[in-house]
């Protein structure tokens, strides 16, 4: 049933990114803030995390998953380090991710020749 409730979950959040882009006149690239800033406040306020317990992967892996994952970071790093925990702290709770997809992308644009449109 995770699998199912992860496909559900993930599904509906790009549905919601799907509509936005389709029915209005948002950009991608806005329509990704958006996402982005949601998961934190969602976050911040702890309302995403019980999805996360519920979807998993579903609700983890998209934008607001990374949002949520700024907004610990900068909690935990607020608690520890005042201030400046809280600016840190959102950059090292990510920075693995973040190095992740620069090393992919990097070894993606090594084995792929990109062609202009």
């Amino acid at each position: 049933m995770q699998y199912l409730y992860s496909f559900l979950i993930g599904g509906a959040i790009c549905t919601v990114g799907q509509l936005l882009l389709s029915f209005t006149r948002l950009t991608s690239a806005r329509i990704l803030a958006v996402f982005v800033v949601a998961g934190v406040v969602l976050g911040g306020l702890g309302l995403y995390q019980p999805l996360i317990d519920f979807a998993g992967a579903g609700a983890s892996v998209p934008l607001l998953g990374f949002g949520n994952a700024l907004a610990k970071g900068a909690i935990e790093g607020a608690k520890y380090h005042g201030v400046l925990g809280a600016f840190s702290g959102g950059i090292s709770a990510t920075g693995a991710g973040i190095s992740a997809a620069i090393l992919f992308g990097w070894l993606a644009a090594l084995v792929f020749r990109p062609k202009s449109k």
